[in-house]
């Protein structure tokens, strides 16, 4: 279904993966993994984000979520990363000492990629067709 507002009709969906740094496995119960996505749940409210699904392995998150033209993204995911961050680091600060140390937990890159409802050959035949 597409999203339409004045003058506008969009479907943007990110698919995010963001790693825990030196992929330590600290995602392995599931009171940390609930307040995480509940957390990630949180923050993306305030940025008008809805999420779709979320995929928590023990050393990575796997998020899709849909937003609109008018969202930073790279504000966004910074945000998320940092108050995950900190949220996590504070909340488990016991389980995380041997595993974490100092201000780090995740990872400084991420994976982002566009999803949509068509694939890219299908897309390139249909823009093809157009112009003749």
């Amino acid at each position: 279904m597409l999203n339409k507002k004045s003058h506008k009709c969009y479907k943007l969906m990110y698919h995010l993966i963001i790693v825990v740094k030196y992929r330590k496995n600290v995602f392995t119960q599931n009171n940390i993994i609930s307040d995480l996505k509940q957390k990630i749940i949180d923050i993306s409210t305030d940025f008008d984000i809805s999420i779709l699904d979320q995929g928590i392995d023990s050393d990575h998150v796997h998020m899709l979520f849909e937003t609109n033209p008018n969202t930073n993204i790279t504000k966004y995911i910074n945000i998320l990363k940092g108050h995950t961050s900190r949220f996590i680091r504070k909340k488990y600060k016991d389980f995380l000492s041997n595993k974490l140390w100092g201000d780090s937990f995740w990872s400084n890159s991420y994976y982002l990629a566009t999803t949509g409802n068509v694939n890219l050959t299908n897309l390139i035949t249909y823009m093809e067709k157009q112009e003749q």
